[in-house]
């Protein structure tokens, strides 16, 4: 039994808030509309929200529209408190479910885009390196294979777009003193074994901006703003369900308090001490120095339409 089932305060009231939709709002927004009402309105009646709660609620939302605006869209507080109620990973878990006759045979899971993506990372040959500038982290030699969830076989010509941050914990938005346009982003396309191959760095833990409402909520809720360490991926396909995700590094500590909530079993990797570089690939020599860890991480694909869950006819 829903709350507004039980009659508290005037019972007709959210259903007149629904009717007021026009004729023409759509199927889709009169559900979104409807569904939202009824659970804003019963979290009110549950808590017994009181006037000045609700007046501080609506200021805290004032204050994260205003850091979007001073900062001209770069500082986008709201895309933030979506990650640290937990919102995004489960609107990112909604959107690539997929169900698979085999369970130990699954797509690669999908983790949060997060807001430091950018559509303009430069392409890069396979083999090259995303690192631009000087840092003080720990050059990795990352290769895997991409491959075809209903077959198993490789997949050529996969988009695999990646982005991290550096050693000190910035993303080159966050930090033009210290780094270049697009240093730790590049975009490369798997050969013809369905292969791809990079120079990156092991990634660094890093706390969430500590002067905004997201963290003011984060200190109210008594919780840390630590990420993991983790380095971004973007992957695509024509024929392919896309996978957005994220890596992380095993021992990292904060895998378990993940401010963000976007840990997968699946997604935490070994960069193991560096065995051997196949001759067909350079080492790499540029800021840093050569590679000293060497990450293996295959990923898996699901084609289009496959295994997806039904959506409501609306």
């Amino acid at each position: 039994m829903s709350f507004s089932s039980q009659h508290k305060y005037d019972p007709q009231f959210t259903q007149h808030v629904i009717d007021t939709c026009g004729p023409n709002t759509s199927p889709r927004m009169k559900q979104v509309f409807s569904a939202a009402m009824r659970h804003l309105h019963d979290f009110a009646r549950e808590i017994d929200l009181t006037p000045e709660e609700w007046l501080e609620g609506v200021q805290f939302f004032n204050e994260t529209g205003k850091l979007w605006a001073e900062s001209d869209g770069k500082r986008n507080e709201m895309h933030r408190l979506s990650d640290i109620t937990g919102l995004e990973s489960l609107v990112t878990e909604i959107a690539n479910f997929v169900q698979t006759d085999d369970p130990n045979y699954s797509p690669t899971s999908a983790a949060i885009l997060g807001p430091f993506w950018s559509a303009n990372a430069p392409w890069r040959a396979l083999g090259d390196s995303v690192i631009q500038d000087d840092h003080s982290g720990t050059v990795t030699y990352m290769h895997g294979i991409i491959r075809d969830l209903a077959t198993q076989k490789p997949i050529p010509n996969v988009v695999f777009d990646l982005w991290q941050a550096s050693s000190n914990g910035k993303y080159d938005f966050q930090d033009p003193t210290n780094q270049s346009d697009n240093n730790l982003r590049g975009k490369f396309r798997t050969d013809e074994h369905g292969e791809y191959r990079l120079y990156c760095l092991r990634p660094t833990a890093y706390s969430l901006p500590q002067d905004g409402p997201a963290y003011k909520l984060l200190q109210a809720l008594d919780r840390h703003p630590m990420r993991p360490a983790h380095i971004h991926l973007k992957i695509t396909h024509d024929e392919y369900k896309p996978v957005i995700t994220q890596i992380y590094p095993k021992d990292d500590p904060w895998l378990s308090t993940d401010t963000v909530f976007a840990v997968k079993d699946d997604l935490v990797v070994d960069f193991a001490p560096i065995k051997d570089i196949p001759a067909s690939v350079s080492a790499h020599k540029g800021p840093g120095g050569e590679a000293t860890r060497e990450l293996h991480l295959d990923i898996v694909l699901a084609p289009k339409g496959m295994g997806a869950h039904s959506k409501p006819n609306l």
